[in-house]
């Protein structure tokens, strides 16, 4: 068997594994409910940890909140996950989010990410939508460490701000551009 064809089967093995690692997530936050506790936990944790994302999330029309991610790849990626949309403390939906990618990248990591709607335009983008691809229309800004001690409500300029946290596991690159949100139907 040529090195080629080992290289190919190994790709097919990882992508069948990646599959089933994002049904496995999907099957975990099946119920809403349970999938509203995680959500609510991972967005008090996340004010717990970064003040600015609670400051953010004071004025913001909207905070889409995906409390467990789950990216795996090697060469070939993918990563999904549910969450909630809350919109004046309550649940105005539930989403999903998908993202593939191929490159230079290796491991298995789970996360979770918040994104905070500033404008009523973004917000109605996301609820509108067939497929909100983030990257595309409004734009996001990830808030890492150091911009989030910047930022104020005063400086806040974008129609979405993005926190990623909760980061486990192993993976070398993380991003959500190209990730592509979708509503779950009740």
């Amino acid at each position: 068997m040529t090195s080629r064809m080992q290289y190919m089967k190994i790709i097919a093995r990882l992508a069948v594994i990646m599959v089933s690692l994002l049904s496995l997530n999907a099957a975990i936050a099946d119920s809403q409910s349970l999938l509203e506790q995680d959500s609510r936990a991972a967005l008090q944790t996340l004010y717990a940890k970064t003040p600015a994302a609670k400051k953010v999330g004071e004025t913001a029309k909207g905070i889409l909140v995906f409390p467990n991610i789950v990216k795996a790849g090697f060469v070939l990626g993918a990563q999904g996950g549910d969450g909630v949309l809350i919109e004046n403390g309550q649940v105005a939906g539930f989403y999903n989010t998908k993202a593939v990618s191929y490159g230079l990248q290796a491991g298995v990591q789970k996360f979770g990410y918040a994104l905070f709607f500033m404008s009523d335009s973004a917000l109605a983008n996301l609820k509108t939508s067939s497929g909100f691809e983030l990257g595309v229309g409004p734009s996001v800004v990830i808030v890492d460490s150091g911009k989030a001690r910047s930022l104020t409500t005063t400086t806040l300029q974008s129609d979405i701000y993005g926190f990623i946290f909760s980061q486990k596991g192993l993976m070398a690159g993380l991003g959500l551009q190209g990730s592509k949100i979708t509503k779950l139907n009740p």
